[in-house]
């Protein structure tokens, strides 16, 4: 086969469009999208790299093909059927192009590990779609049902395969722990359904319990038990598996539905680096020559500045920053891969405020400071581990992903302190917003649980704002109890406390037909500036 000089980047230039709504029907939380292969992009510029021509030669087995694309290609075992919903799924590929683009971009860093892992199971290579259904392989993706990464993991599922979800680390969205999770679920599903991978498919996405009982009911009348004659399964995954195969089918027959996929070469382009102990995400990436933004983007699974403390501490990287990196952590002292802080405890400091200050948890001051509890007294010296650079620089941690979701909507901004009870539901009747919206607006799902303390933004347009600051300073709101007094009014109250008599009565579920009686105890959420008392 010819063989031609290409520069790596020039592997993946490819669309730089944002993640939208039309990418995937989850409502995964979107993310601002940046070039992933920036790092390999400027390696490349001077050590361009020898790789196959894309064309294709059939006569090679599939793992010596030279794009990716073809190596799954050629292996791809699952039948595709003329079934009206596949059609439809495939017609809105075809008039989608942009959509393949995008997805691919996200994927190539990790496409080719991904398929490895798949060919060792020896598990259907059509897998590797499946991610691209789920969260248009966008690592930071976040469903209304509190699926995460690029797997959508749900924390319960997550948990049970042995995926860590804690304060600095979540493993749905590490790319490589995420995807040994699913082949392991996958696996499993392939078992329990005696290798009928369209119900094990329709299983990953509605419940293996779900899939089952429908496949029980059908036996019991009398039916198929085939996926398409599973009529009883939600909508949703009655339309998932035909998706998938709708684009396996594009494939598979690209040059029949000219449908160009992106190249990317068959060869790998990233490795793990198992760093050993905590490290300062910024001074690794400024180790391995990447951006901060870069090494975070191929290392998702970090909430936090740093990798966890109790790990894990690998790191995912190109492969020519891998080792510049590996020399790096050589040729430097592994006390210095944290910045600390000599802290003095104060009266009335404890554990948790003073985690709370430095951006750390509790658990990890016991570990670095050898405290067996939680007691410590005042005088007493604790060392910290802190960020080595402003927060703010750490822009793809869970703070500051959440700060920024939280900032780019337009109207009034109001602020609310969660107290005990409140829910999403009842917050959104009181400020006259969706669920969806309000959790949207604060990284969350619909179904997620509020604690007592956390601040939640809410956006209000003009109509709805009726409490913000006439100053143009950031409302505080708080929810009172108000005790009717002689003479009080609907209208009096109202005005009082900056808000509108509908307020009160959706509030408080009354009708301004009724009279109010002097003790009477009204709900108000009121602005705590502006009230006329």
């Amino acid at each position: 086969m010819k063989r031609v000089l290409i520069a790596a980047s020039a592997l993946f230039v490819l669309s730089g469009c944002q993640l939208t709504g039309s990418d995937t029907d989850q409502a995964a939380t979107p993310t601002k999208e940046y070039p992933l292969q920036e790092g390999l992009h400027r390696y490349a510029l001077v050590h361009p790299v020898l790789v196959e021509s894309t064309s294709r030669d059939e006569e090679l087995p599939a793992q010596l093909q030279a794009d990716i694309w073809d190596r799954i290609r050629l292996q791809m075992s699952l039948e595709v059927p003329d079934h009206p919903l596949v059609q439809t799924h495939r017609d809105w590929y075809l008039r989608h192009p942009g959509y393949i683009d995008r997805v691919a971009q996200r994927a190539a860093p990790f496409l080719h590990m991904i398929v490895e892992e798949i060919e060792k199971r020896d598990l259907p290579v059509e897998l590797v779609l499946v991610p691209v259904i789920e969260s248009a392989f966008d690592t930071f993706a976040y469903s209304h049902g509190r699926a995460s990464g690029i797997w959508q993991f749900i924390p319960s599922t997550a948990r049970f395969y042995g995926l860590d979800i804690n304060w600095w680390y979540d493993g749905r969205r590490d790319v490589m722990a995420a995807t040994t999770t699913a082949l392991d679920y996958f696996d499993r599903l392939g078992q329990t359904f005696d290798g009928d991978w369209l119900l094990a498919l329709a299983a990953y996405n509605g419940g293996q319990g779900r899939v089952l009982g429908a496949v029980r009911r059908n036996e019991q009348a009398g039916r198929g038990t085939d996926f398409w004659s599973l009529d009883s399964l939600p909508r949703e995954t009655r339309n998932y598996v035909p998706k998938i195969l709708a684009l396996a089918s594009l494939l598979k027959d690209s040059e029949t539905y000219a449908v160009t996929w992106p190249y990317i070469p068959n060869q790998p382009v990233m490795e793990m680096v198992d760093v050993g102990q905590q490290i300062d995400l910024a001074l690794a990436a400024e180790m391995a020559g990447l951006s901060l933004e870069e090494l975070h983007r191929y290392n998702s699974g970090y909430n936090r500045w740093a990798t966890a403390p109790d790990g894990p501490h690998t790191l995912l990287l190109p492969i020519e920053r891998a080792r510049q990196f590996q020399d790096a952590l050589q040729n430097t002292d592994p006390a210095e891969w944290l910045a600390w802080e000599r802290h003095q405890v104060r009266s009335g400091e404890s554990l948790i405020t003073i985690a709370r200050r430095y951006n750390t948890t509790p658990t990890a001051i016991q570990q670095f400071n050898n405290l067996s509890g939680t007691i410590i007294r005042q005088g007493q010296y604790l060392l910290i581990p802190v960020a080595s650079q402003d927060l703010e620089r750490y822009t793809l941690s869970a703070e500051q992903r959440l700060a920024s979701t939280q900032n780019r909507q337009q109207g009034t901004r109001v602020e609310h302190r969660v107290t005990r009870g409140d829910t999403l539901w009842d917050l959104s009747r009181t400020y006259g917003v969706t669920v969806a919206n309000l959790a949207r607006w604060n990284n969350m799902a619909p179904g997620d649980m509020l604690r007592p303390g956390q601040t939640l933004v809410i956006w209000q347009n003009q109509q709805t704002a009726t409490t913000a600051s006439t100053s143009g300073s950031t409302p505080v709101m708080r929810t009172i109890q108000y005790q009717v007094r002689s003479g009080d009014s609907l209208a009096r109250i109202a005005s009082r406390f900056r808000v509108t008599v509908a307020d009160i009565e959706r509030w408080n579920s009354i009708s301004r037909d009724r009279f109010l009686q002097p003790g009477q105890r009204l709900t108000l959420h009121v602005d705590v500036t502006q009230v006329n008392i």
